[in-house]
Order: C-alpha cells, then sequence, then structure tokens
C-alpha cells in the first residue's frame, strides 16, 4: 500500500473526470427509469454530483479519511432538492449505489498496474461507508423537505405549479406524484392563464386567484381541480381545460369574461403539463408584445394569438401550418371552403357589402358567413386585431 500510488491513480482518474462523469450519468439513466425522462439540465447536475462525489472520496482514499459533516449536510441539501422536484426517494438512493458500484469498476480498472489489494479494499470499505453515510443524509434532507412539502399545503401547491413553470419537475410520473400527495387533480391538456390588471397601479394577489376559481365554479372541490401562483405582477393558475368537460377556457365558456368583467387581460395556452415551461414563456412574451387593441373584443389572447405573436416578433413560434389551423380552427376543414372563401373577399373588401358582390352572392349569405367565422373561430373580422390575425393565418394556410 502507498500514498503515491492512490495519488497517482487520483490524478488520472481527474484529468478523465468529464468522460468518468458522462460514464456514471448514463448507467444511472440507463438502469433507472425515474432518470430517464431528465432534462438536459438535470442531467448535467446528475453528473456535476457525480464528479464531485467521486472527487471526494478519492480525496478520502488517499488520506484514509471519511466524509465530513460538510459533506452530509451536502447530501441533505441534494436529498432536499430531489424532494422538491419529485425523484422517487427510492430510486435517488439507488442511483448512488448503480454510480459507486462502477466508480469502484473505474478507478480499480485504471489502478490495476499500481495499486495492491490493501488498496482496492481501502477502496471498497471507503464507498461502502461513505454510501451508508450519504445514504442518511440524503434520506434526512428528502423527508425534511417533503414533509415541509406537504405540511403547508396552500405554499406547497404554490411551489409545484412555480417548479412546473420553469421545468423542475423531473418526469410525468414525479408530477402526477406530487399532484397525489398535494391532492391535486389536473387533467392531461389542463389550461394555463396568465392575467394582469389593465391599472397598472393595481398588483394582483393569491387572494384574486381564489376569488376567479370561486367564480369559476372549482373553489372548495376535493382534490382541487387548478393551481395558482404569483410571477411578479401576473397571476398564473393551471385551470381545467376545455377537454376536462368544464368549458372554462373555450372562447364562448366563462373564462373570457369573467377575467375581462374584473379589469384584468390575459393569455390562455392550452398545454400538458411536461410543456407548461414553454407555454408559459409564450403567454409571457405575448403579454409582453400584444399591442392595445389585442385585447378589445372582451376576449383572452389564446395560443393561436400568442404563436403569431412570437412569429412577428421573430421568436421560436409553431410552423406555419399550426399556427393557421390554431387561429382558423374548424374554418381551415375543406368542408367550411365556403366560409373560408367569405373571409377572404371580406377581408379583400373591407365590408360586408363589397364582399357579396365579389361573390356573386346576396348581402345576408355573406353577413351569415361571417357569423359562422365567428362561431367556428372565436374572432369578429369587424376587429382590428382580429382582422389582422384572420388575415395572417389565411396567408399561412395557403402557404402551407
Amino acid at each position: 500500500m502507498g500514498v503515491q500510488q492512490r495519488v497517482a491513480v487520483q490524478r488520472e482518474v481527474s484529468e478523465a473526470l468529464p468522460t468518468i462523469g458522462e460514464e456514471l450519468a448514463a448507467a444511472v439513466q440507463g438502469r433507472i427509469p425515474a432518470y430517464q425522462r431528465l432534462e438536459a439540465a438535470q442531467l448535467a447536475e446528475v453528473r456535476a454530483i457525480a464528479g464531485w462525489a467521486l472527487t471526494r472520496v478519492l480525496e478520502l482514499w488517499v488520506r484514509d479519511g471519511a466524509l465530513d459533516a460538510a459533506d452530509l449536510a451536502r447530501f441533505r441539501g441534494i436529498g432536499a432538492a430531489r424532494a422538491a422536484d419529485g425523484r422517487p426517494l427510492p430510486a435517488v438512493l439507488r442511483a448512488y449505489r448503480v454510480a459507486a458500484t462502477l466508480a469502484i469498476d473505474i478507478v480499480v480498472g485504471r489502478g490495476r498496474d499500481t495499486l495492491d489489494v490493501a488498496d482496492t479494499l481501502a477502496l471498497t470499505r471507503l464507498w461502502l461507508a461513505s454510501i451508508d453515510a450519504l445514504s442518511e443524509a440524503v434520506y434526512s434532507g428528502y423527508t425534511s423537505a417533503a414533509d415541509r412539502l406537504t405540511g403547508d399545503r396552500g405554499r406547497s401547491r404554490r411551489e409545484l405549479l412555480d417548479d412546473l413553470l420553469v421545468g423542475r419537475q423531473a418526469s410525468a410520473g414525479a408530477w402526477v406524484d406530487r399532484c397525489r400527495e398535494l391532492d391535486v387533480d389536473i387533467p392531461a391538456r389542463p389550461t394555463l392563464l396568465l392575467v394582469e390588471s389593465t391599472d397598472p397601479a393595481r398588483v394582483l394577489t393569491e387572494a384574486d386567484g381564489e376569488d376567479l376559481a370561486a367564480e369559476l365554479g372549482l373553489a372548495g372541490d376535493d382534490p382541487r381541480r387548478y393551481l395558482l401562483t404569483l410571477r411578479g405582477r401576473r397571476l398564473v393558475l393551471l385551470l381545467p381545460g376545455a377537454t376536462a368537460g368544464v368549458g372554462v377556457a373555450s372562447p364562448a365558456g366563462l373564462l373570457d369574461p369573467v377575467v375581462v368583467r374584473r379589469g384584468w387581460r390575459g393569455c390562455r395556452i392550452e398545454t400538458p403539463p411536461a410543456e407548461a415551461p414553454v407555454g408559459y414563456r409564450l403567454a409571457e412574451d405575448a403579454l409582453d408584445t400584444a399591442p392595445a387593441h389585442a385585447h378589445d373584443g372582451g376576449r383572452l389572447l389564446d395560443t393561436g394569438d400568442a404563436h403569431l405573436l412570437a412569429l412577428l416578433a421573430g421568436r421560436p413560434a409553431a410552423r406555419s401550418a399550426d399556427i393557421a389551423h390554431l387561429v382558423l380552427g374548424p374554418l381551415a376543414d375543406p368542408g367550411n371552403a365556403h366560409l373560408l372563401e367569405g373571409l377572404d373577399a371580406f377581408l379583400a373588401a373591407g365590408t360586408a357589402t363589397g364582399a357579396a358582390e365579389h361573390l356573386g352572392v346576396h348581402p345576408q349569405t355573406l353577413r351569415y358567413r361571417l357569423r359562422r367565422v365567428r362561431e367556428c373561430t372565436g374572432r369578429d373580422p369587424r376587429t382590428p386585431w382580429q382582422r389582422l390575425v384572420l388575415d395572417v393565418a389565411r396567408h399561412l394556410l395557403q402557404i402551407a
């Protein structure tokens, strides 16, 4: 046994740490289902923790040390973070065992020509002792955080939505688990609603959100069917969508008039929870860039408006065909070609009479078609903003 030999192996492993970190993370991801749906940032965190743990154990191995209080405090913090992002505790603990087993093989393999039996046994014993100690620390941090998250349900539910909006949910399974723990029942495709007051001096509160939920008929439900949080001046709610049978997200439904009547404006995006971070950024950008008259007409901005605004601002948006279908809805179906023809004529002529003359139909026929356009799209082509949106959408449909 020799310190110099261990230092040499430690140095060799340190030089190859980026590659070894990738290898350790890949092993964890390949063997543990909960780690197979992690985002890129979360995988980077796994690599960083694996690299740090390996580096720390090798430092201790060189001088026959053991994990100290600072190390264990760090592992408690890691456990708390895993509870917050919803990763199952058994999967987290197993990840360390998987990584430790591979790490021992890697170190022993690189020191095959320099380490003796005593060095290898010392490394193995240190890893076993470290896994035992860090598992207790991770468990302690995880359970303490989980108790805190579930102990204050109101705060925990806000944190759940905050985590979802910034992409801190590890997987669909983790989202389902946290919803179940907090007695929340969110449908597979909810509506993400961002609202703000039209009065610059007024800042919305959580009480405003609870009041809105009550008016929508969602208060008092068990399990709870909505989540809310505050992001700056804006109130963010995750609500049952039209597809959930509630209908509050329908343009002709309850949501738009209730919000507008309160002196608020907003944007609603129907999105699965996994895509909520994208939907949130889309809605934020839409509210930041929409002209004032885009909020006229007693309706909220929707997914179609948001994608169109992103397109006009040169930001990432949906494909042209998708934007067209989001805006036009059933109007884009071949069976409604006559309605689209009427809309085209109206947009070109500027009046129902002029459009009717162009098509050779009675003005009442053209007005009927325009009424059907409003019913199909929820948009009135007589208003400036909706006229622009419909005009761009029909051109995008032709391009597509």
